[in-house]
């Protein structure tokens, strides 16, 4: 009876935590294509038009596609050997978030509960950061934004003070008159020009202003295209690493049951972080 229920679990795991079986790649493609499918709900749910002529639809395919999530959230509970490690992760508070508003809609009731709903619906829009853990360039896109936030820190603390400066000289030469009322509303300002915005709510009209403020939007489009180059060189480098780890160490996606760590070799019996058995 043990045994059973081990191989039970065991099998289980293997289905949702690995993706090199054809069970595990059947289970992530049913989960993408409901999560997908409830993203699209969320959307044409938020159409007053299509919402009162196809609610009854909507609804009953919501609650189909609740019921899935929730049996996905709870077979992920039981089959890990430290169910709070899962359920205080990221990926597990984003289930949970992605699975109860709909269970919060039967608690409230009556019409004041109405608005309250309204929000709590759009929880479900987290259901897209669940599509982040079956697209495996998604971790080397994190990776590469690591590896690159100092780099881009010290650009934006550049930019930063480059706005003040700008923003306290754009204050000199216009003044009140020109709506630059203070430094912070022209350092503003001069943030929405730089980042090529442009409300148009303020606007230098003095020619020594128009000549700074035509400088800045020049500015503004490099601006843009150094950050892109940064996390673009990483993720190039990420990238190539992780071609090389992998044709030398022939890795697989195959999870710990203990500390859900994944990354292991083809022939590991045991795991590389916490040393359980593998399955």
């Amino acid at each position: 009876m043990n045994t059973s229920k081990k191989h039970w679990k065991t099998k289980l795991h293997e289905i949702i935590y690995e993706a090199d079986t054809p069970e595990g790649k059947l289970f992530d493609v049913v989960l993408l294509i409901a999560i997908i499918a409830s993203i699209i709900l969320v959307m044409l749910e938020s159409i007053k038009s299509f919402d009162n002529k196809h609610h009854a639809v909507l609804d009953v395919s919501e609650w189909l596609i609740t019921i899935l999530f929730s049996i996905e959230y709870i077979a992920r509970i039981i089959t890990v050997k430290k169910p709070l490690k899962y359920i205080f992760s990221f990926y597990g508070i984003i289930d949970l978030l992605s699975t109860i508003p709909k269970y919060i809609s039967l608690i409230f009731g009556g019409i004041h509960a109405l608005a309250a709903l309204r929000a709590l619906r759009l929880l479900r829009v987290f259901r897209i950061l669940k599509l982040a853990r079956y697209l495996g360039a998604s971790n080397m896109l994190t990776s590469a934004l690591k590896a690159s936030r100092a780099k881009i820190s010290v650009f934006l603390f550049t930019v930063l003070i480059l706005c003040i400066i700008f923003g306290t000289v754009m204050y000199l030469i216009e003044g009140e008159a020109s709506g630059f009322t203070s430094i912070p509303i022209s350092v503003y300002w001069c943030i929405v020009t730089l980042t090529t915005v442009g409300f148009g709510d303020i606007a230098p009209i003095t020619p020594i202003g128009q000549f700074i403020a035509a400088i800045i939007m020049i500015l503004g489009y490099g601006i843009i295209a150094v950050p892109t180059g940064i996390v673009s060189a990483e993720y190039t480098n990420q990238n190539k690493t992780k071609k090389q780890e992998d044709s030398k160490l022939h890795l697989n996606s195959q999870s710990c049951a203990n500390c859900l760590a994944e990354k292991h070799q083809d022939d590991a019996k045991f795991c590389h972080k916490c040393g359980h058995p593998l399955h």
